[in-house]
């Protein structure tokens, strides 16, 4: 599946991918910074995310999608940068193809197998329990709550309720796509194999305990020093902080070794 994609700029090529509730616009205003700093800044749409629609119920494998894009837009090399969701299939197509792969800048990552907070767990139910009742709003509601930070503009809660609102319409309609199995497997043995990829892990102040426990343990197993917290922001940190966010990152890219062949673009 080729995934929908809005790109700028040339040089590095430098590909987002969005956390769960969101889409690639949650990108809109790195890409034009990422551009005018000289990085090819790519955003994708993840399988039943935004334009990327799998009406048909297919098994998925969105990091085999993201390859094959990038194959597609002639992007042989890039550094992976993913928030949440965005940040699980960046480690996935880091495992796949690791030899493309020239960094990795991962923000609010939690680990599948780590038991979740009270909190975590209140927001999934709070979801469930709307949704069930066919309360949309709702539902919306509770994630724009509790992915955002109390201190977020309004502006970045209007945008984070109308992609949270677009995809759990989608999931409705839809229904969640199977996934692939994962190339993760089970424990920290594939991502210890990734410590030769340099990585920038991060976290926003204010997201919940679960996510910078799981940052924690992930800049552990890559070898990625300690973990950088983004202030003043929650789970959507690059969302409610796109400058400090592009700041980070290009700091961190241009700290990489220099790629040994051109650059698409």
């Amino acid at each position: 599946m080729l995934l929908p994609s809005t790109q700028a700029g040339r040089g590095r090529a430098v590909v987002l991918l969005h956390a769960r509730p969101t889409d690639r616009t949650m990108w809109n205003a790195h890409l034009p910074l990422l551009a005018e700093a000289g990085a090819r800044a790519i955003a994708l749409d993840l399988p039943g995310h935004g334009d990327a629609t799998v009406p048909d119920r297919r098994e998925v494998a969105p990091w085999s999608d993201v390859l094959d894009t990038l194959d597609h837009l002639g992007a042989d090399r890039f550094v992976l940068a993913g928030n949440s969701l965005g940040a699980l299939v960046a480690l996935q197509a880091a495992v796949t193809a690791p030899e493309r792969v020239d960094g990795l800048a991962l923000v609010g990552y939690r680990p599948h197998d780590q038991p979740a907070s009270p909190r975590l767990d209140a927001t999934w139910e709070a979801e469930r329990t709307a949704l069930a009742a066919g309360d949309l709003d709702a539902a919306v509601k509770a994630g724009v709550e509790a992915w955002t930070s109390t201190g977020a503009t309004e502006e970045v809660r209007t945008h984070a309720a109308r992609m949270l609102h677009r995809q759990l319409t989608e999931q409705r309609t839809h229904g969640e796509p199977p996934q692939a199995t994962d190339p993760l497997g089970t424990g920290p043995a594939v991502l210890r194999a990734l410590r030769g990829v340099p990585a920038l892990v991060c976290v926003g102040e204010h997201d919940m305990p679960d996510f910078h426990e799981g940052g924690e343990s992930l800049a552990r197993d890559l070898g990625a020093g300690r973990i950088t917290v983004i202030p003043d922001a929650g789970h959507l940190a690059p969302l409610e902080q796109p400058a400090a966010f592009c700041a980070l990152l290009l700091d961190f890219v241009r700290r990489l070794p220099q790629q040994s062949s051109p650059a698409h673009g």
